[in-house]
Formats: structure tokens, sequence, C-alpha cells
């Protein structure tokens, strides 16, 4: 007969939330740092954008200095869409290195393109359908081509 046996499983149990508590600071930390890489950045770059067909798109700025732009899924479209090809842009995110900057998430319209002096959303309108999207392609309805639309980003 063990006569301990209250005792070791006290220690056990311990021991086990110790672990426990280790692992959770083990996680907290790994989703903070997930965090920091997917928040959004504090830069801001603008100028002429190039876009490349065989190659990535890239911001002319007012000192002449290329920058890549990198982005999304959603933004990659945008930024490969010729018809934005020489507009004036703005794009908010981070550089990843001098001559490379990764533009916010798509949701957040880290990419707007400027007209008559004004930042606008860029957005693709079928007529036809009276539908509008954010990306570049056919009409999800007709499967028509859809039309480059700059809108006001306080417009719905």
């Amino acid at each position: 007969m063990k006569q301990h046996t209250g005792a070791t499983r006290a220690e056990a149990r311990a021991a086990k939330i110790e672990v426990m508590r280790a692992c959770l600071w083990v996680a907290a930390l790994a989703g903070a740092a997930l965090w920091a890489v997917d928040a959004p950045g504090g830069a801001t770059v603008s100028g002429k954008l190039i876009v490349h067909p065989a190659g990535p798109a890239v911001v002319e700025t007012q000192d002449h200095r290329q920058i890549v732009l990198e982005g999304d899924e959603s933004t990659s479209k945008v930024l490969a869409d010729q018809r934005l090809n020489g507009f004036e842009v703005e794009a908010r995110g981070r550089f990843t290195s001098p001559d490379h900057f990764l533009i916010d998430p798509f949701y957040t319209h880290g990419l707007m393109a400027r007209k008559d002096g004004k930042l606008k959303l860029i957005s693709y309108y079928c007529s036809v359908c009276n539908i509008r999207s954010y990306t570049p392609g056919p009409c999800v309805c007709c499967q028509r081509e859809t039309t480059l639309e700059l809108r006001d980003p306080n417009q719905h």
C-alpha cells in the first residue's frame, strides 16, 4: 500500500498545470508574431503604375525610383490589369526590401488610383447586369468583360 498517493497526485497535477501554462504562453507568443507579420503596414508609396505583361507591376516614384509592388491574390489581379498602366496610384503597406513593397490586404483598400487629384477606389462594373466587382475579369453573371471604374471611396 502506498500512502503517498495523494501527495504524488497533487505534484503531478501541479506539474501538468505548469506544462499547460508554458504551452499557453508559447501559443500566445506565436499568435502575436503571426499577427505582426499580417498587420497592415504604415508606409505609403505613390507614383506612376507600370504594368509589365510578363513581370511584376512597379510604381515609378517622383524621383524615378522603380519599386516592385506585391500583394495578396486579389491585389495581384488588379496590379496585372493593363487598363491601369500609367495611372497615378498610392499604395499602403510596408517595404520588404528597399525596392519591394508589400501592399496591405485587399479588404483594406491598400491600393488606390488618383484621378483629378483625388484618391479613388479601383472597381470593375458590368452595365448589363449592374454588378460591381473589385477585381478585373468577366462579369460573374453574363461573363462579359467588366469596365474599369474609379470611384469615390465614400460612395457605395
